[in-house]
């Protein structure tokens, strides 16, 4: 049985979030609601973010804000690469028609992304006002694609937020079997190349769960994000030995 919640703040552009220990809990119906309202602004996206919050509405409704708990995270070490997953990238490489780009399609995987809804749901939460405000984010360098091509073609890819050395990953999309799976783990290989150490996922799902993200909670998770946001800013470019380096840190994981 759901609770009747505490009222849910309302911002205005420029103002502060609540603590994220006033997050909406969850005896609610919208566990992790924190806020409405504020604007999606560089330095709004980038206060939120760097203290573990993010907007997830629908058309319709006003700026919602979210700190989850528990919050889903992928402990880059911990990525499964499956048997099946590692053969897939071992084809992938030997491939001169295949290939990992970083950033050259940005908006286009967002569009994309939005075009694929999260399971479960019948829309996108990513609506234009959402792409318009993450491309800026982009420009400013601190949003990112990691992108499957194949044969001149963009198959699959995903885009995420960093700041410092925390990654806030979004969404993802596909329009072959496993493109997204690929890009996934391209993106785990670059950041295991530069000792990152965990990725957001946000919300818990079975599929992410599969790859080996695990649930911690919103404590800890805040924890991390304090240290990481302060580290010198990762560098977004993808290079062949980073499968090495996925294949080496991530074989055999349970």
């Amino acid at each position: 049985m759901t609770s009747r919640p505490p009222p849910l703040p309302w911002l205005d552009p420029g103002d502060a979030f609540p603590a994220i220990s006033q997050a909406w809990g969850a005896e609610t119906e919208a566990p992790g609601l924190l806020a409405a309202g504020a604007d999606l602004s560089v330095p709004t996206l980038l206060q939120a973010y760097s203290r573990g919050i993010f907007p997830w509405y629908s058309q319709g409704q006003p700026i919602l804000w979210w700190s989850t708990d528990p919050r889903m995270t992928l402990h880059t070490r911990e990525f499964r690469l499956h048997q099946s997953l590692k053969r897939v990238i071992r084809k992938f490489r030997a491939s001169s028609e295949c290939e990992i780009r970083v950033d050259t399609r940005f908006a286009e995987v967002m569009s994309l992304c939005a075009s694929n809804p999260r399971d479960g749901q019948t829309g996108t939460w990513i609506q234009p006002e959402m792409q318009a405000a993450y491309a800026q984010l982009h420009r400013m360098g601190h949003a990112h694609s990691v992108e499957t091509w194949q044969d001149g073609t963009l198959v699959g890819g995903l885009y995420c937020i960093c700041i410092g050395h925390a990654v806030f990953g979004e969404s993802m999309f596909s329009r072959k079997t496993d493109a997204s799976k690929i890009a996934l783990a391209a993106l785990v290989g670059m950041l295991l190349s530069q000792d990152v150490a965990w990725v957001d996922c946000q919300q818990v799902t079975s599929h992410l769960a599969f790859m080996g993200a695990r649930p911690v909670t919103r404590e800890s998770f805040a924890n991390y994000l304090s240290a990481a946001v302060t580290q010198p800013a990762l560098h977004w470019e993808f290079r062949p030995l980073y499968w090495d380096i996925l294949e080496s840190a991530c074989t055999n994981r349970p």
